[in-house]
């Protein structure tokens, strides 16, 4: 409404620039139209948009090694509450950041345009790539700022794997050979998501890394790995039109299903091994299994495009889980 009460029409239209490497880009414009103005908005996310767009079903891949990490640190008598909370703020920043980014990255590319999946804000037209480029920076400016506080109160190296970490973030479908078009995405998100995330929230209360540790990367980590495997699984088909040569899209759609069933049964595994070495309480952590049955069938029976879309959050529900059982068993122990 104008200020006279005047009604309001929006309408939508497509237009084209391109940012400054050149690379073509297309907008949605509303028009906003009332008998006194016409405003032309090239941007009109909202704040629930904004909250879409940073992906919050990916998130339990942030709290799960955080969580199992403390968890650690809290069996071996030496849990810092204040240092598991800053891991937190580093884990959920870099996950957000991530997800901007590769918001961003994927939208300048054209790999968003056709998307079977939640909406992108780049590829909708709902932001401009600079804002959401914005976005990305701000949480990554987060997390280096509370992972900054880590490593004055640890070690400087720390500074090192933070960096890294915020490298590897936007390398993963950023700059002009992304490793996530390289079928790199999983492996980076083992390594970061799992070793790097677990053993690291481990090793900044205790100051070393226990054996137990490890393995409870490895249950986190190959869980993490199946929410990227089951977004790439249906994406598979969009991908292969554009190019983007994932893991799912060299696997093909049979033994990517596989391949998600297999690091379901590896967060098993390492669930026992966490047991093995620490409690035999922690038996409790295969309790996962059952919040991830359904996910498990719905991938092995062969479902495809949006039917996947859930399957998304109930896996991270499932590591969410996996790390909760296996942090209740090491409190009780």
């Amino acid at each position: 409404m104008s200020g006279g009460g005047s009604p309001v029409v929006a309408s939508h239209s497509r237009s084209s620039a391109t940012d400054s490497r050149g690379v073509a880009l297309t907008f949605t414009h509303r028009t906003l139209i009332d008998a006194d103005r016409v405003v032309e908005s090239p941007f009109v996310a909202t704040a629930e948009e904004w909250i879409a767009g940073s992906r919050p079903r990916t998130l339990p891949a942030a709290l799960a090694p955080v969580l199992a990490g403390t968890a650690i640190a809290h069996f071996e008598r030496g849990a810092v509450w204040w240092k598991a909370a800053l891991a937190l703020v580093v884990a959920l920043a870099l996950q957000v950041g991530v997800n901007y980014a590769n918001d961003y990255s994927d939208g300048i590319r054209g790999t968003d345009a056709e998307r079977v999946g939640p909406m992108r804000l780049v590829g909708s037209g709902r932001a401009t790539p600079r804002s959401v480029l914005a976005a990305a920076g701000i949480a990554f400016a987060v997390a280096a700022a509370a992972g900054l506080v880590l490593a004055a109160s640890t070690t400087w190296w720390l500074v090192a794997i933070g960096a890294a970490s915020i490298v590897a973030a936007w390398f993963y479908t950023g700059g002009s050979r992304p490793y996530g078009y390289l079928a790199l995405g999983e492996v980076m998100v083992f390594v970061f998501f799992g070793l790097v995330a677990v053993v690291g929230t481990t090793y900044v209360q205790l100051e070393r890394t226990p054996v137990g540790a490890w393995y409870a990367a490895v249950g986190v980590g190959a869980l993490a790995c199946a929410i990227l495997v089951v977004n790439n699984l249906r994406d598979i088909p969009t991908d292969r039109e554009v190019g983007k040569r994932t893991l799912a899209v060299l696997l093909g759609d049979h033994r990517t299903r596989v391949l998600y069933a297999g690091l379901v049964l590896v967060a098993a595994g390492a669930a026992v091994a966490v047991a093995a070495t620490t409690t035999w309480l922690a038996l409790i952590g295969l309790g996962f299994m059952v919040p991830m049955a359904r996910p498990v069938g719905i991938v092995l029976g062969g479902a495809s495009g949006p039917a996947l879309i859930p399957v998304l959050q109930q896996t991270g529900v499932g590591e969410l889980a996996w790390a909760a059982l296996i942090a209740a068993a090491l409190v009780a122990g």
